[in-house]
């Protein structure tokens, strides 16, 4: 039966866009007559846009960009001259712009702590406005005391920047519940939930977590299950060449190359000392490096996270960020090879999100001492007892606890174990390493809590 979805998917991973007898070349199966019929309904609920006529015309995920790019600044977001003049250039067409390559010199002139994309003037800001009364607490205190909230945000406002059709309320729904929002295509929902996993592995492995290959190659394929044509990319080095839509930037397209700058990207930044710098050097080259088949942009928000998490201080969501912003920052990178636009874009952003979670900051007590302590025991205790539903869960727990905790803290520890499954839901399945079919043959099995 011709797959909607499918061909859906087929348009949203071409970059460049796609005309409709190339779509029908890659999924003969399905009646053109059909495929007008699906497209049109996508233009007119604004999931994608098309340009061109006859022949020529051709379609691109996401809702159309407005009447084109100027060079005035109609974002309502501070702009230095600098970024002005990254924007007037921006703003031309793109057949006016100067084709470029990946300049290595760009990463390799970065001497770790001592250039500096934030000068110490505006690392002291954003440290002013994103510190917590957690940052002396152990990685990722901050980060699991707000972590419902950040699931929503993040995952909502990143996919947003995608093109991604969800309302807040409706990845409010689907995070909080696992309910898909109706007349959404497939492969939104999954953009959300990517993200979801993707957060969750940040934070619930904070004190872990590093910029080394396995954190990047996982952070990636969390974010890209079920999204790429070819599933053997997900949390793969890119091994062909890519093209960026709309754009003169021409990446690295050598394997080897890819591997050698990934490597130096990694090394530079695990040698910068401040969060806020690593975490903005990180929206800036590992996109611009393109590391991956696709889903660079969404890796580096969320890496770009990383420091701040493990720092416990405020995340930065996106949340408010024009897409048309974050689009020509990016460019600026791309094809220029300057900071200065996506640098005050993210001084904006951020401050907007330490707004958000102002209240939250103030609210927040101190974390249960013993819940910190054994959060990992209790994890695993949780995963087990569901796991095994057909054992005793308060016998379970004890057999367990005995092995693994001292005896003036078990009982305590017990009792927190008991209001965790009390309170288990869909939502925070991943958390504890457990799949739906699995809490759901639980709950069938239990008669208390």
């Amino acid at each position: 039966m011709p797959s909607q979805t499918t061909l859906f998917q087929t348009m949203q991973n071409s970059t460049n866009g796609i005309s409709l007898a190339a779509l029908l070349e890659q999924h003969p199966e399905i009646p053109r007559r059909t495929a007008q019929r699906w497209i049109k309904q996508w233009i007119e609920n604004e999931k994608i846009h098309a340009t061109g006529k006859g022949p020529a015309r051709r379609y691109f995920f996401g809702k159309a960009p407005s009447s084109g790019l100027t060079s005035d600044n109609n974002f309502n977001i501070p702009l230095s001259a600098d970024s002005k003049d990254i924007l007037a250039y921006i703003a031309q067409p793109v057949e006016a712009r100067k084709p470029v390559g990946y300049q290595q010199d760009f990463l390799e002139s970065y001497q770790p702590n001592k250039t500096w994309y934030l000068p110490e003037t505006l690392r002291r800001q954003l440290r002013k406005m994103g510190g917590t009364p957690q940052t002396k607490m152990p990685a990722g205190t901050y980060g699991r005391a707000i972590i419902n909230r950040l699931l929503i945000d993040l995952s909502w406002a990143s996919s947003h920047l995608e093109g991604n059709t969800y309302s807040l309320l409706d990845t409010r729904e689907l995070i909080e519940n696992g309910k898909a929002a109706a007349g959404k295509a497939a492969i939104e929902t999954q953009m959300i939930l990517n993200h979801k996993t993707a957060i969750e592995l940040l934070v619930d492995n904070a004190d872990s977590v590093a910029f080394n290959r396995f954190s990047i190659m996982n952070l990636h394929s969390a974010l890209s299950e079920n999204l790429l044509a070819n599933p053997a990319d997900e949390g793969r080095i890119r091994q062909h060449l890519v093209e960026i839509g709309k754009s003169v930037f021409r990446p690295l397209s050598v394997p080897s190359q890819i591997n050698e700058m990934l490597d130096l990207l990694l090394d530079k930044v695990n040698q910068i000392n401040d969060p806020f710098e690593q975490s903005f050097f990180m929206m800036v080259h590992l996109p611009y490096l393109q590391p991956f088949a696709d889903i660079n942009k969404r890796t580096s928000r969320l890496s770009a996270n990383l420091p701040l998490i493990k720092a416990n201080l405020c995340p930065l969501t996106f949340l408010g960020v024009p897409d048309k912003a974050y689009s020509c920052a990016i460019l600026g990178v791309y094809e220029l090879t300057r900071v200065e636009l996506l640098r005050d874009l993210y001084v904006w952003a951020y401050e907007r999100s330490t707004q958000e979670y102002l209240a939250i900051k103030q609210d927040l007590s101190e974390p249960d001492p013993l819940r910190l302590q054994y959060r990992e025991i209790i994890k695993q205790t949780v995963n087990s007892v569901v796991t095994d539903p057909d054992q005793d869960t308060l016998s379970k727990i004890r057999a367990l606890l005995s092995k693994q905790v001292i005896e003036s803290d078990r009982n305590s520890i017990e009792a927190l174990i008991i209001d965790e499954l009390r309170r288990l839901h869909e939502g925070v399945l991943a958390r504890y390493g457990l799949r739906p079919s699995q809490f759901d043959q639980w709950k069938k099995q239990q008669n208390s809590f």
